[in-house]
């Protein structure tokens, strides 16, 4: 029998501690536990009917095999009137490919341009899987933080910004983080972990810095139908100057609660996009084909079910920050996007009693977001992720993808948890 031996990226690489952490609480579920899960980042909605009723026909019509690696064509020019409709983008069907999901796309964009020796510039808080995707790639996730903080991307260490520093990416920061290897940077508005949305003259300033520079951009719009009070502006939208440097991704998953369906898309340069189709080609070959037909469906059809999500998320995401901020030690920002929250506790990790109970030594951050989350679990039964996992210590991540009943529920036993462990 031969050796045992993964090459080094898979020895290397971790499972999404998102999905991690709710495979904990749907197997705990399975024996009798009565846990409430706010660690994923999924609609708790059913997929509409008519973009259900759509896969169904297809699937009758035997529309059950390959298609063109990329997408179909009917899809890709939905999309592209999808981006002319919502931030006045225009793009031709062919500079459009359609992948599993936007997290297939992000990371064949990166395998498109990113080589060993390159950096990627990723801003802080981030989505988990970009610094692993850049890894696996060859390349080197470079992370900012809000404070100027700078460091290639080390899983076991994660940064602790001062209070008040934010969670947005400033131009001076962005400025000071761009540097010779610099091949890409990551943006996400609105944002994965912390529902931070961007305005279109922040946009705008970056972009300003990012003229004077080479980088390629990856502007990861997938919650931007997800938006409490005006609405997102992409940077392919804002700077059409930096067009030909900038990869738009969004897909189906958030906005029309279709996480299962694995649709995603990507636009920019025609050159990028032809290479994502070709690694496409070489390695899942298309996406589902009857998913295909409910998305494009779901781009083509009534929009109201989008808008109907979007206000029962905004009084989800009221009730969640209002109880978030009556919980000792907790400072919690209120989202403008997204589903989810990501409150700073800071103030337990300088408590005493909770550190002891906790049983973390020293004084520092380092470790604290995980012990409490463990903490969360067996003693409130709420599962939520560790801010480490974005690179931000003291600092959890509750999505409020869940019923307010579960909501409200959640919050009275994460309350009353933290109020025991401080002494409260």
């Amino acid at each position: 029998m031969g050796e045992k031996r993964l090459s080094r990226r898979a020895a290397e690489l971790r499972p999404s501690p998102t999905l991690a952490i709710d495979a904990r609480a749907k197997a705990l579920r399975a024996q009798g536990v009565d846990v409430i899960s706010l660690s994923v980042g999924e609609p708790d909605f059913d997929t509409p009917a008519h973009i259900k009723d759509a896969a169904g026909d297809a699937m009758r019509a035997g529309f059950t095999k390959y298609t063109p690696a990329s997408g179909i064509p009917e899809l890709k020019a939905a999309v592209a009137r999808h981006f002319k409709a919502t931030q006045g983008l225009e793009y031709e069907p062919g500079q459009v490919v359609v992948g599993c999901g936007a997290k297939h796309v992000i990371a064949n964009v990166i395998f498109a341009l990113v080589d060993e020796g390159d950096e990627v510039l990723i801003p802080a808080p981030f989505w988990v899987s970009y610094p692993v995707m850049v890894r696996l790639a060859g390349g080197t996730p470079r992370i900012v933080y809000p404070d100027g903080e700078s460091r290639v991307w080390d899983p076991d260490s994660a940064h602790l910004p001062p209070a008040g520093a934010g969670f947005r990416l400033s131009p001076q920061v962005l400025a000071k983080g761009l540097g010779p290897k610099t091949k890409m940077v990551i943006l996400n508005s609105p944002s994965n972990p912390t529902g931070e949305v961007y305005s279109g003259d922040e946009i705008k300033a970056l972009a300003e810095v990012l003229k004077g520079h080479s980088a390629f951009v990856i502007s990861d719009e997938i919650y931007d139908a997800l938006v409490y009070g005006g609405k997102t502006r992409s940077i392919a939208a804002v700077a059409p100057e930096l067009r030909e440097r900038v990869v738009v991704v969004n897909g189906v998953s958030k906005a029309y609660a279709m996480t299962g369906w694995r649709i995603g898309w990507a636009a920019g340069p025609q050159w990028v996009i032809d290479a994502v189709g070709n690694i496409q080609s070489q390695t899942t070959s298309n996406p589902t084909s009857m998913a295909q037909k409910a998305a494009l469906a779901a781009l083509s059809g009534p929009q109201d079910c989008v808008e109907e999500m979007r206000k029962e998320f905004e009084k989800r995401r009221d009730l969640v920050v209002e109880g978030m901020r009556k919980m000792p030690g907790v400072a919690c920002a209120s989202p403008g996007g997204a589903f989810y929250v990501f409150p700073d506790v800071r103030a337990i990790a300088e408590n005493a009693r909770a550190r002891a109970r906790l049983k973390m030594g020293g004084e520092g951050p380092r470790g604290f977001s995980q012990a409490l989350c463990a903490y969360l679990l067996d003693e409130a039964k709420v599962a939520a992720v560790p801010g480490a996992e974005f690179g931000y210590e003291c600092h959890l991540r509750f999505s409020y993808a869940a019923s307010r009943e579960s909501l409200g529920k959640a919050l009275d036993r994460v309350g009353a948890a933290l109020a025991s462990l401080q002494g409260a």
